[in-house]
């Protein structure tokens, strides 16, 4: 297996402005083939033509990962944050096509909980019914728009303290097959599936040839290989599924265990994390390598 795999922007710095297009260089160098992006805000000074030639200078590609917030969720039943998801979501379409890039991932319905201070709350089977009808409502209005500009939306869910709308890769699954359209597939990561499916393997099975983004994540979010994941059965799975498509990784979690921090929040390193980088990258690939070997 010959899955491009690249490392997300927030590994090296939050915001990602145009003062860290040099990590492009620097995620190469370590070994990556591409930088996961977070689709820039307007006050990150992230020219798309800047990005994407600082991106071909490095020889990289780009994936890009959506934001959303209470403001831009297609599940709302308020109607301006519908249509400010709307709006968000054919905006990401634009900066992709800009940048030449042809991946957005993300929790595209937007609803987000723990991170917009929202908390769980009950619902009844009417509200039930509606989120995913305006999600799906959602979706199938987006899709198109991106497969006409060569983009394909990734639908990632979502653990249970961080979303309410999809948090599982059947309910992921239930949504792209509603909206039928090329342009959205389903995207998965291996920290929320720790929580929420029965077996990681057999959830990326079921979504087979859905399945247009992987990220590498370990149960902690920490660097690959220092966890419980079982890369090699995760591999495997991939390669059953017939995926050959982008694999990122996420490492959010320091080295930093002290009483009271905030973990679930992302910080800066305070060390240099290279020859963990490279470390985690070489467990992915001799998982991929395993994985058409060892069956």
């Amino acid at each position: 297996m010959d899955n491009p795999i690249g490392i997300i922007s927030m590994q090296f710095a939050r915001p990602f402005t145009g003062a860290e297009l040099h990590y492009f260089d620097h995620a190469a160098r370590l070994g990556f083939d591409f930088v996961e992006l977070l689709v820039p805000e307007p006050e990150d000074n992230l020219p798309p033509a800047e990005v994407r030639r600082a991106a071909a200078d490095a020889g990289v590609s780009l994936v890009l990962a959506a934001r959303v917030n209470p403001q831009r969720s297609i599940a709302s039943e308020d109607p301006a944050a519908r249509q400010g998801g709307l709006d968000y979501l054919e905006r990401c379409v634009e900066v992709a096509e800009a940048m030449g890039v042809s991946l957005v991932g993300g929790p595209l319905y937007g609803e987000p909980m723990v991170f917009a201070g929202r908390p769980p709350v009950p619902r009844g089977d009417d509200d039930i019914a509606a989120r995913a009808a305006r999600t799906i409502e959602g979706l199938a209005q987006v899709a198109p728009v991106a497969r006409a500009a060569g983009v394909t939306f990734g639908l990632e869910p979502l653990n249970r303290f961080e979303t309410d709308v999809v948090s599982t890769t059947r309910q992921a699954i239930e949504v792209v097959d509603a909206v039928g359209d090329a342009g959205l597939g389903v995207m998965l990561d291996t920290f929320h599936m720790n929580m929420e499916e029965r077996s990681i393997p057999d959830a990326i099975r079921a979504a087979g040839a859905r399945l247009v983004h992987f990220q590498a994540n370990e149960n902690h979010r920490g660097h690959p290989g220092t966890g419980h994941i079982d890369w090699t059965s995760v591999m495997r799975a991939l390669h059953h599924a017939g995926y050959d498509g982008p694999i990122s990784l996420e490492p959010f979690r320091r080295d930093d265990d002290r009483v009271g921090l905030p973990i679930a929040h992302w910080r800066a390193p305070h060390e240099d994390e290279s020859a963990k980088l490279r470390a985690g990258l070489g467990v992915v690939r001799s998982a991929l390598a395993l994985a058409e070997v060892d069956q």
